[in-house]
């Protein structure tokens, strides 16, 4: 039985970001990882962002050198199937044991999906193996359908919007974003998609996906066959045959009932973070996530959550659960910590962002267009003259949540977000003038 002082449970950033934290307090504990990844850990964001856009920036760059920073040993291709909390062991979907002196839950998320037919141009967006083969689909003259107007639909139709495929994009909303940004910003968003040739599908939801389209219609095989089979031949209003279909592409089924085919279909529907083996185990699971206090530990004094899964109390945003890059680090490393011995509470306020064509935008807090919502310009710090500040306040008039709009990398911002929600500022005039 293999054990280890330290058990990393899940293969991403964060666990990543945990192994390098315990080796800030701990140099020789022995640390253990099983993921349910093919890959080493990398860096999650480039899949849908700089892989496609930097042609500098190559696969080769993505891996964290998670292995050879810290000494962890990490076991690919294990899901981790239950846990003895009284043992102090977790068993794998290959029958193995192993023991830990302190485990780390690590599990992540994943996309939400809908049911349809087995297919490699069906893809629900989300790891590395994902981001492959989309590289392969999208080869040549090709077009699809992206589905979802959340962070990674978006993402992934500008992305492959800028490599020559032809995109058609699919979502609920009137107007792309607007159920994030207020209606100017939505409208201003919707505009960056249009102007790089992509296809909006708005207020339209996908019922289901057919993993074929109409083959082309050959008049002399149809002849051939027809004479080989005696088939009789079913006429079309046109009077010609009914086409037969096959499996090089996909027919995707709107919630109106109108059809489109494509080459491939991609689905960005959102993420649900993977709580079983927590909830299995008897762990505490509210508001979607494993519940953990300032020092990311459970219930149980051996076990820590961290990352997508942990609903932790934030010290500006109180209990909260973050699924973005920043908390994924960040939190990892104060888990790491935190299992070797550090007191520390986790204070960082997380930050998320997204950027498609050349705009980045970034975020604090709650976003949610039916707060009131106050918008001011950023003369000093943005990145051009369309760049803005939008606050989305609550009944008393404090911001809980802070949008960038057109911004570059500046922790100096991040910084002036956090605080204006920490502050609870309630003047109009004050927050017009508050972030520059």
């Amino acid at each position: 039985m293999s054990a280890y002082d330290y058990l990393i449970i899940g293969g991403g950033m964060v666990a990543d970001a945990a192994a390098r934290g315990i080796r800030e307090r701990d140099d020789t504990g022995t640390i253990g990882i099983l993921s349910a990844d093919v890959d080493e850990p990398y860096a999650r964001p480039a899949l849908s962002k700089k892989l496609w856009v930097d042609p500098d920036f190559t696969w080769e760059q993505t891996p964290l050198g998670t292995s050879d920073a810290t000494g962890a040993e990490i076991t690919l291709g294990t899901l981790v199937t239950g846990i003895d909390r009284e043992a102090k062991t977790v068993t794998t979907d290959t029958g193995e044991t192993v023991s830990y002196g302190k485990l780390l839950l690590a599990t992540g998320s994943k996309p939400v999906e809908i049911d349809v037919p087995e297919s490699t141009r069906i893809l629900f967006f989300r790891s590395a193996s994902d981001y492959r083969r989309l590289r392969e689909l999208s080869e040549g003259n090709t077009h699809a359908v992206v589905v979802g107007g959340g962070y990674i639909g978006t993402e992934i139709a500008a992305a492959l919007a800028q490599n020559h495929v032809e995109v058609d994009l699919v979502f609920p909303d009137e107007v792309l974003g607007a159920s994030t940004f207020p209606p100017s910003l939505a409208e201003r968003f919707q505009e960056l998609f249009v102007e790089h040739g992509v296809g909006l599908v708005p207020g339209r939801r996908v019922e289901r996906v057919r993993a074929e389209v109409r083959a082309p219609y050959d008049e002399a095989t149809a002849e051939a066959a027809e004479a080989a089979e005696a088939v009789e031949t079913v006429e079309t209003a046109t009077g010609a045959p009914s086409p037969d279909t096959t499996p090089d592409g996909v027919t995707v089924v709107f919630d109106n009932g109108a059809e489109t085919e494509a080459d491939f279909v991609v689905f960005g529907l959102g993420a649900k973070p993977v709580v079983d083996l927590a909830e299995d185990s008897g762990l505490v699971v509210d508001d979607g996530g494993v519940v953990v206090d300032e020092q990311l530990r459970t219930i149980d004094p051996s076990i820590w959550a961290a990352g997508d899964i942990a609903v932790y109390p934030d010290p500006v945003l109180g209990q909260t659960r973050v699924e973005h890059v920043d908390n994924a680090t960040e939190m990892g490393a104060a888990a790491g910590r935190s299992m070797a011995g550090a007191a520390e509470p986790y204070s960082h306020t997380p930050y998320f962002y997204s950027m498609v064509f050349g705009t980045r935008w970034e975020a604090v807090g709650t976003l949610d267009p039916e707060l009131d919502v106050l918008d001011a310009a950023l003369p000093e710090s943005g990145e051009s003259d369309q760049s803005r500040v939008t606050y989305f306040r609550d009944e008393s008039g404090a911001p809980v949540g802070v949008l960038l709009w057109d911004v570059g990398e500046s922790e100096a911002l991040r910084d002036a977000a956090r605080a204006v929600i920490d502050d609870g500022v309630t003047s109009t005039e004050e927050l017009r003038t508050r972030i520059r």
